[in-house]
């Protein structure tokens, strides 16, 4: 049997998948967006807050190859199982989250050890389901789909601040209940992927370990370093924009307008983000996501009312939305066609696990020491190093590797 004979129609997988997309990046807005929020709401302090931010990056640290090495393994297994079973359990933990407003602080670091190693890690594995098809010549549309999922962000940030200031912003974990449950939905009836699987014996050549890759390219960890350093003192610019917010003047609902302003001016970057590959390279676009993530917190700094905050915001599109394609073209381009599997993954741990996680340390620590003002005098600090970082690695010679046409 052929196996285009296998395979649905492209229409349904690209559609389905788009629908996916908007469905993860509506949820993970619904809890990412007001984790912090939340947490203040609750009573714990901006430590304590930016402690549990950490540990959702962490957990995802650590359970992003664990899911994937399990996948590696039962390559027989739809993928869309395994996310359908951690998101469903990721589903039960919300909904004891809901339940127990009162609880204290180690119960909740379990529930975010759950949401950010079960949830917000699926996401790999969500695009693995789509790029399954992709390899076989399905042509779906990854990147509308990432557009979408942007716009989906921003709409549900919106209207959760509208609804956090009517109803509380308990009432948050109510929609993001909903939306996971609608999530499972949509990922179980994804189709199978029934392609060939490839046996051992016609696979290429075998990946160097982790340290292996980063010893044999500097430039490559170079400019890792550079990201780590960059999204540490940009992260917080968007997980703790609700300090910066009511340090202006704002409300809840003026949360919500900012985080849809930041979530929308990334969804034209899916548009011109190819034209400015090809004039500037990705290297250099993930300097400019740096440099641009940084003038954000400058920018921020020199702000003295909300409506301040909400103007800064469309620099996002030159920012963060940059960095994701960027990241992803600049491991193709810089590591071995063997080695680019594991040299996402390092990028990822390295930038929005690593990178996240260090930056909500800071931040908490900042904001009860100083305030929002303090907090993102540290993340400019640190943003200039990691665009030193970024721009020293441009200036190392590249070295000569199979591209990516």
């Amino acid at each position: 049997m052929e196996v285009s004979e296998r395979m649905p129609s492209l229409r349904r997988l690209d559609y389905h998948y788009i629908a996916m997309q908007a469905g993860f990046w509506a949820m993970f807005a619904a809890i990412v967006a007001y984790q912090t929020a939340l947490l203040l709401e609750r009573g714990f302090s901006n430590s304590e807050a930016g402690l549990m931010t950490a540990v959702r990056c962490l957990a995802g640290i650590v359970f992003q190859p664990l899911l994937g090495g399990f996948a590696d393994r039962h390559p027989r297994l739809p993928l869309k199982h395994i996310v359908t079973l951690s998101m469903s359990l990721s589903l039960i933990a919300g909904v004891w989250y809901w339940l127990s407003p009162d609880m204290g602080l180690w119960e909740t670091t379990l529930v975010w050890v759950i949401i950010g190693g079960l949830e917000v890690s699926s996401y790999p594995l969500m695009d693995a389901m789509a790029v399954q098809f992709i390899n076989e010549g399905m042509p779906i549309r990854y990147s509308l789909g990432r557009g979408i999922g942007s716009l989906a962000y921003a709409v549900v940030c919106v209207v959760l601040g509208f609804q956090s200031g009517r109803l509380g912003l308990e009432s948050t974990l109510v929609t993001h209940l909903v939306l996971v449950a609608v999530e499972i939905l949509l990922v179980a009836t994804y189709p199978a992927y029934r392609g060939k699987i490839r046996t051992a014996e016609e696979e290429g050549p075998k990946p160097q370990s982790a340290l292996s890759l980063l010893r044999s390219n500097p430039r490559f960890t170079l400019m890792l370093a550079g990201v780590f350093l960059g999204l540490t003192g940009i992260m917080p610019l968007s997980n703790f924009l609700v300090n910066i917010v009511t340090s202006r003047g704002g409300s809840e609902s003026d949360l919500g307008i900012a985080l849809f302003l930041m979530g929308a001016s990334e969804l034209p970057t899916a548009f011109f983000f190819q034209k400015l590959l090809r004039r500037l390279g990705s290297g250099k676009l993930l300097l400019l996501s740096m440099i641009f993530g940084t003038l954000k917190g400058v920018l921020l700094l020199l702000t003295f009312n909300c409506l301040g905050v909400l103007a800064v915001q469309p620099i996002q599109v030159l920012g963060y939305g940059l960095f994701t394609p960027a990241s992803v073209y600049f491991v193709n381009e810089s590591v071995p066609e063997a080695d680019r599997v594991r040299g996402q993954t390092v990028m990822m741990v390295a930038s929005n696990g690593l990178g996240g996680m260090m930056g909500g340390v800071l931040a908490g620590w900042t904001l009860d020491l100083g305030g929002a003002n303090l907090m993102l005098v540290a993340c400019i600090v640190s943003g200039c190093l990691g665009v030193l970082l970024c721009l020293a690695a441009l200036r190392l010679n590249p070295r000569k590797i199979n591209r990516v046409v």
